[in-house]
């Protein structure tokens, strides 16, 4: 598989860097590169672009508010030299948070997190994701997967067999969009189940040994429509 990706950064020195990593990673096809944002919209919108390194300070326009104008189909990781943007960045649904002086250690893990994405997204039948936990990359088998529990910037990931809770900085929202929709849903704004590792229904909510996981009225019609194509 191919990604094609776009650099944005208003540093000459900055999009060479990234620029010569791109061109050592075989599964990136590198589009264009620009200095401006609005110099790329005409290339982002109609160059079936799927990963955009952007950079966050830049003139003109924020990287942050740049974003908020791109197709969902085109995941970002954002690139900057101050560490206080994270936590904004992940609100935004970016798929990694890069900081700079950038190794190509921290370029490749990010990238391969954006593969990752793409092919489960293609196949929809991926067995395994890798998320960033803390300084690694965690792999996860989507079987072990119990519920996915969202904490304000955080998601924990609760497996069967398994005390502690993985957890890993992103978003709910981007989640909810790479795990196979046969096997996993959102049933409340906080709560994403593994459908096959229901066993107990009680009272309007799901329940996993001693935890009682609720469905909301926002999402409860998709729900029972999933319980009545299993209800004999």
């Amino acid at each position: 598989m191919k990604l094609r990706c776009v650099i944005i950064d208003d540093e000459p020195l900055a999009i060479d860097l990234l620029k010569s990593y791109a061109g050592q990673t075989p599964y990136l096809e590198l589009v264009a590169t620009f200095e401006n944002p609005l110099d790329a919209m005409e290339t982002l919108r109609a160059g079936n672009i799927q990963v955009l390194y952007l950079d966050i300070n830049m003139p003109q326009i924020n990287g942050l508010e740049f974003s908020k104008t791109l197709s969902a189909s085109t995941r970002i990781i954002f690139t900057t030299a101050y560490d206080q943007y994270a936590i904004d960045g992940f609100r935004l649904n970016a798929l990694d948070y890069l900081l700079k002086p950038i190794s190509y250690t921290e370029f490749l893990q990010a990238s391969n997190k954006a593969l990752e994405w793409f092919k489960l997204v293609d196949s929809n039948e991926a067995s395994s994701i890798f998320v960033k936990s803390g300084y690694r990359m965690e792999k996860i088998e989507l079987a072990d997967v119990l519920y996915i529990e969202n904490q304000k910037d955080y998601v924990k990931f609760h497996l069967e067999g398994v005390l502690e809770p993985v957890s890993s900085l992103m978003s709910m929202q981007s989640l909810d969009e790479k795990l196979p929709a046969k096997q996993f849903m959102r049933v409340h704004r906080s709560f994403i189940v593994n459908l096959h590792k229901i066993k107990t229904i009680e009272r309007n909510c799901i329940v996993f040994g001693k935890e009682y996981i609720p469905v909301s009225d926002s999402y409860k019609d998709k729900f029972m429509e999933f319980l009545n194509k299993h209800f004999f």
